[in-house]
């Protein structure tokens, strides 16, 4: 399984952007994903996770402000971050794993996921 994330930037407070993760290698339909993030010293966090039949989690944080979606070949995943916060800034990864090896076959939790990109950095700054 191969990810690779693009998109990140600086961006100003209340602005938006959208993060991208290029997936490849996996069996699509079978497979949970999700977006993290990491900030300075502190511990990676979920952001969004998405199952194999579209169901969606959010952070309490990030609810109701961003978005996680996949296009229909299931090859790319995303983040629309919208109403960006100082806060937001992160190290945002990208990561999936087959939803049969998480309890109740849905992947949640960052230690249910064994797959990993790289990571984008997103910076909200005036």
């Amino acid at each position: 399984v191969q990810l690779v994330e693009s998109g990140g930037g600086l961006v100003q407070p209340g602005e938006s952007l959208r993060l991208s993760c290029a997936a490849s290698g996996y069996a699509r339909s079978t497979f949970c994903m999700g977006w993290f993030r990491q900030a300075p010293g502190k511990e990676r966090e979920g952001v969004a996770v998405i199952d194999g039949d579209g169901n969606t989690s959010y952070g309490k944080s990030v609810k109701g402000r961003f978005i996680i979606s996949q296009n229909g070949a299931k090859t790319t995943l995303y983040l629309q971050m919208n109403s960006l916060k100082a806060e937001d800034t992160a190290m945002y990864y990208c990561a999936a794993e087959e939803c049969i090896r998480c309890s109740g076959g849905y992947c949640y939790d960052k230690r249910d996921f064994g797959y990993w990109g790289q990571g984008t950095q997103v910076t909200v700054s005036s």
